[in-house]
């Protein structure tokens, strides 16, 4: 009984999330900008205009050996596909995340559908985790649906270009499976914990700025060669996420009472 509530509530979510026009507009186009049209400027400009892109050469020397050719095109692409893209990649969990985990409870503050899920037979704390299922599952799904894209994209676009695909290395299985979940998962749980306080979706979705800024800034740090994502690094920061990740996902619950989801 408790699992098919489960299930039904995760189901209800996704399927609320889909047919939402408003939430589908940016659960679409950030994964398209992010997937798709920003690895093709790159891949273009290295083409095209390859003196634009010349700063990337100093990253050069943190490239495995076995990847240290002597073509500077070549490098330039290496470091793009796999170590300046899986961190513009984590803008998607991250967005996505916001976008459908904002509207959980508020969402049904807005339609008065609350009292009713308040009424099933999970305890708060199981309504809790499947609000966080559903929009966590949205986020893994978009995801990897962004990945096959760019990929597809990308090595079509390399196959013309340069005559010779770039496969992704180990830091986009690191990315897709570890650090990407455990980042959604945190953020995911934050801003449910926030949208059972907002009373609006514009309310909740405020808050996600200040999430999206350490992502922000680790981009900015692989251009400026400040930091170099490797492996090890992706999996620091994955650990660090999933702590607290787990951290959030046993204390939030607590703090959230009938009486504050119902308040108006």
């Amino acid at each position: 009984m408790i699992h098919s509530m489960r299930r039904a509530i995760i189901k209800k979510d996704l399927r609320a999330l889909i047919t939402n026009k408003r939430q589908l507009i940016p659960l679409l186009a950030v994964p398209i900008v992010v997937a798709v049209v920003v690895p093709s400027v790159f891949i273009l400009l290295a083409h095209f205009s390859p003196q634009e892109m010349m700063e990337m050469e100093k990253l050069a020397a943190f490239l495995p050996p076995g990847e240290q050719t002597d073509g500077t095109q070549q490098v330039m692409l290496w470091l793009l596909i796999n170590n300046i893209m899986p961190a513009f990649f984590l803008l998607i969990p991250v967005m996505v995340a916001s976008v459908s985990a904002a509207s959980s409870f508020v969402g049904e503050k807005e339609k008065h559908t609350l009292e009713t899920l308040l009424y099933c037979p999970l305890p708060l704390r199981g309504v809790f985790q499947s609000k966080i299922l559903a929009s966590f599952t949205l986020s893994m799904l978009v995801s990897l649906c962004s990945f096959a894209a760019m990929l597809l994209v990308a090595e079509a676009e390399l196959l013309l270009t340069l005559g010779s695909p770039v496969f992704p290395g180990i830091n986009w299985l690191v990315t897709l499976l570890f650090v990407a979940p455990a980042i959604s998962l945190f953020v995911i749980t934050l801003i449910v914990r926030g949208s059972a306080k907002a009373q609006t979706a514009d309310e909740s979705q405020q808050r996600t700025i200040f999430l999206i800024l350490p992502v922000m800034a680790f981009i900015i740090t692989q251009f400026s060669g400040m930091v170099f994502a490797s492996a090890w690094l992706l999996l620091g920061v994955g650990a660090a996420f999933a702590l607290l990740a787990g951290i959030c996902m046993r204390g939030v619950p607590q703090k959230i009472s009938y009486e504050t989801l119902l308040k108006r």
